[in-house]
């Protein structure tokens, strides 16, 4: 009996290690076959059925490095694997496809195989979207759609949610209105991003149940985005939040967002916003003014900048009045303080939307042109991005001798801006 159970016990021993060796057999062939580029994605892709999750996720990241179009159809099969971690690796390989580099810079850059290989991957940063030129397989926006609808883990869910919002994947919408009926924060949270990358007004009243998350994050994320979707009904509850938030952080939010909805209503509560303690409500409440754009608030905005000392409220302030008429561009000018702002590696992620709602003024936009002349690198790179999105026929004419700047990456940057406005302008 005792020899009978030995041998039982060296039997199984030698099935493991015989595994063990054939799956190493297998990894070893995927590597081979990687530094063979593109024309050995057929050869790649069977082993995406494997038993052995070790052998597909080898399979998935040797793909992902290969990062040719021809990539895109095994990686959307990987997406449909029944492991977490290789429907996240796939996921972001094909978001790396479209934005390159991700995969290695990007939240992708801890991934690792193993237990709690994401916990803690995911953050509140969370800017990266694709150029508007750049057009998307539909296929790739229904594979990431239906993962973060039915993913086997929350990681997966809210990691293809993520991604939806990246490649501004429209098509994924409804997958994503569906996902915000999940009770997990995360995914909750990246659906809202994502949805607010998207930029579908009609999404506003959809996610307006969640101004009363519990969640400070998941709640701070739905006012946020009710704002972008300049959700007008929204306003009640937008008010409720402000005078009931339970921490600052969501009173600002509140009151941000009740700012981007340009109500008269709400004219008491800049007034206090303005003369608050909290530098996050005083630039709220000057970008709440700055949109009535009523020139009598002239003076109370003026005097509020002149006196101002923090930079973020009086940047909202500068905005406000460069909205309310004040387009000169001198050396103590409210514009020109927005435009030495984009020179701050702290502050410009500030001023930059404030310049981009602004230079949707034509009038602005012409007073912007000038200041090209004499621009430093980072001005010069920040305003292509901003004329990117708001200029006209007009200003590819500004932007286009900007090709040829002697400085390369302006000269780059230039290039990417005529690309994306001529897109947008057709």
């Amino acid at each position: 009996m005792r020899i009978a159970a030995s041998l039982l016990v060296f039997c199984a021993g030698l099935l493991a290690y015989d595994d063990s060796d054939d799956r190493k057999a297998r990894i070893r062939g995927i590597r081979d076959y990687a530094k063979q580029g593109s024309g050995a994605i057929s050869k790649i892709q069977p082993y995406l059925e494997d038993r052995d999750e070790e052998v597909r996720w080898e399979a998935v990241t040797a793909i992902v490095e290969i990062g040719t179009q021809h990539s895109l159809d095994a990686l959307i099969a990987a997406t449909r694997d029944n492991h977490s971690e290789i429907q996240i690796r796939a996921t972001d390989g094909l978001v790396n496809f479209y934005m390159p580099g991700y995969i290695r810079t990007g939240w992708t850059s801890s991934l690792r195989r193993g237990a709690n290989a994401f916990k803690g991957r995911f953050t509140d940063t969370n800017a990266d979207v694709i150029d508007p030129f750049i057009t998307v397989r539909p296929e790739v926006i229904e594979a990431v759609g239906k993962l973060a609808l039915n993913g086997v883990s929350m990681e997966s869910r809210a990691n293809a949610a993520r991604a939806a919002g990246i490649l501004r994947g429209r098509a994924a919408l409804e997958d994503l209105h569906q996902a915000l009926r999940s009770k997990n924060s995360l995914i909750l949270y990246e659906s809202l991003i994502a949805i607010q990358k998207i930029r579908d007004v009609a999404s506003g009243p959809r996610i307006q149940f969640l101004l009363r998350d519990l969640d400070d994050r998941v709640q701070i994320a739905a006012i946020e985005t009710t704002g972008i979707l300049l959700n007008r009904a929204a306003i009640p509850d937008l008010r409720e939040g402000f005078e009931r938030a339970r921490t600052i952080k969501i009173k600002r939010a509140a009151l941000t967002a009740i700012a981007m909805l340009t109500d008269a209503g709400s004219r008491e509560t800049f007034a206090s916003g303005l003369a608050d303690r909290d530098d996050g409500l005083r630039a709220a409440a000057a970008e709440g003014y700055a949109r009535l754009r009523d020139p009598a608030d002239l003076p109370v905005l003026e005097k509020a900048f002149g006196e101002e000392r923090k930079m973020q409220p009086r940047l909202s302030m500068a905005f406000a009045l460069v909205m309310l008429g004040r387009h000169e561009l001198s050396e103590l000018s409210p514009l020109r303080y927005l435009l030495n702002a984009l020179n701050s590696r702290l502050y410009r992620d500030y001023a930059q939307p404030l310049l981009v709602e602004l230079t949707r003024d034509s009038a602005v936009r012409r007073a912007v042109y000038p200041a090209l002349s004499g621009a430093t690198q980072d001005e010069r790179i920040q305003l292509c991005r901003i004329l990117a999105r708001t200029g006209d026929a007009e200003t590819l004419t500004v932007l286009e001798p900007l090709q040829s700047d002697t400085d390369s990456e302006v000269a780059l940057e230039a290039t990417k801006a005529v690309r994306n406005l001529k897109a947008r302008l057709h």
